[in-house]
């Protein structure tokens, strides 16, 4: 029998973060559409409303879920690596402080394992956020005279980015994402723990239903989001502009936008990320942890 915290089963639910990740893509594709498209080319829109009503009167309904299938890939590569490296690095953090291997973590360390583990979800991550941001703007980039002609499915983004610049064209934007994720998900799972420590209320985690699961992944989703807003921003437009030409890094992307767009440009979009970030990652963390237990019993049960 093992302990219900026992971090060696970490790697046993990759499956269930797949599973996560998956209903993170269903409930939030529509508001990261937006997002992207937001950050990308703040003048085309006035708020969240408008680029909603202008992208199904321009595109349809299927606009709105442009880029789902690597959306879906990359939700589900990341959370893969995250959940299964998360525990790894808690025991990196176990032996760092040096406590016994089955001590229970504090929300500040647990926290500090979820920033390691970013830095890993990473290298899976970026490739495939950049062919769903480009697909997601491609509208967009025809219509603000970038482009020519926009490729419409992932076969053809992913031809045009090994055509012309090889297979590290994939890793564009690669530092801005690192420059997220991992002080992001120090929020993220920092959040997440200890919203559930308060509604545990001195019980055990594991016996939180469902409404305070989903209040507790949300709150850790929009702690992700406000802390790293910024540098997402920046990064969306380095994987989408650089489509057209050649692109500045992160620091002169930076420094452009707020030389002429003044730092809220930075924040545009930022509407549809909250939304999209409190259902999404509630349903995540639902999931998850409702898959964790399941499997748990299985394991148990032999």
């Amino acid at each position: 029998h093992r302990c219900c915290s026992c971090d060696n089963l970490h790697p046993l639910l990759t499956s269930t973060a797949c599973l996560g990740g998956t209903a993170c893509v269903v409930t939030g594709q529509p508001f990261d559409t937006a997002k992207v498209k937001m950050q990308t080319f703040p003048n085309m829109y006035k708020g969240l409303v408008d680029c909603f009503v202008k992208t199904y009167k321009q595109v349809g309904f299927r606009g709105f879920y442009k880029g789902t299938s690597p959306a879906l890939v990359a939700n589900i590569a990341e959370n893969s690596v995250l959940f299964m490296c998360y525990g790894f690095c808690q025991q990196i953090v176990r032996r760092i402080v040096g406590v016994d291997r089955k001590t229970k973590l504090s929300d500040l360390q647990n926290a500090a394992a979820g920033s390691f583990a970013s830095a890993f979800a990473t290298l899976v991550l970026c490739p495939t956020e950049l062919v769903k941001c480009r697909l997601q703007a491609m509208h967009e980039m025809q219509l603000s005279g970038k482009i020519i002609q926009g490729h419409n499915t992932v076969w053809s983004v992913v031809k045009g980015v090994i055509q012309k610049d090889g297979p590290l064209g994939f890793y564009r934007g690669l530092s801005s994402t690192l420059l997220r994720e991992v002080p992001g998900y120090f929020f993220f799972f920092g959040g997440y723990e200890l919203s559930r420590t308060f509604f545990a209320s001195g019980r055990p985690k594991d016996e939180l239903g469902p409404i305070p699961l989903l209040l507790s992944g949300g709150f850790g989703g929009s702690c992700l989001w406000i802390a790293v807003y910024p540098v997402d921003c920046v990064k969306s437009r380095i994987q989408v502009l650089s489509m057209a030409g050649k692109q500045a890094g992160f620091m002169g992307t930076f420094v452009t936008v707020v030389r002429t767009e003044g730092v809220l440009a930075l924040y545009s979009g930022l509407t549809p990320t909250m939304i999209r970030a409190f259902v999404a990652n509630g349903a995540l963390f639902l999931a998850y942890e409702y898959s964790r237990k399941l499997l748990m019993k299985q394991i148990d049960s032999y």
